[in-house]
């Protein structure tokens, strides 16, 4: 099996934007969007991950059954998710328990 040759370059450049997206990671920590935080959290790690799967893992290479596994993993990793969250979304049917109380009888004689 022939693999392709990547220069070096691109590999140095991949990884200087990996640096610089770490950076603006730590640079949106320290800015107050309100709930906007942690979609743009999301949204560069995303583009984190997928430099690494495209270079780094050599999927940008790779033939039709890498990707056919990759899309497969990422819709299980949403199936996944989606049954977290659904039973996360379900829970607030649970009562709350009470506060403990002090004046209550003692059940032991």
């Amino acid at each position: 099996m022939s693999h392709p040759i990547v220069p070096q370059k691109t590999y140095v450049m991949v990884f200087a934007a990996l640096i610089c997206l770490t950076i603006l990671t730590t640079g949106v920590a320290f800015i107050d969007l309100g709930p906007m935080n942690t979609v743009a959290a999301l949204v560069i790690a995303f583009a984190k991950m997928m430099l690494v799967i495209l270079f780094f893992m050599g999927v940008r290479h790779s033939g039709g059954l890498v990707r056919v596994i990759l899309v497969a993993s990422f819709f299980w990793l949403i199936l996944l998710m989606a049954f977290v969250m659904s039973d996360y979304r379900t829970r607030s049917w649970t009562p709350a328990p009470d506060a403990w109380s002090t004046t209550a009888p003692p059940t032991h004689p």
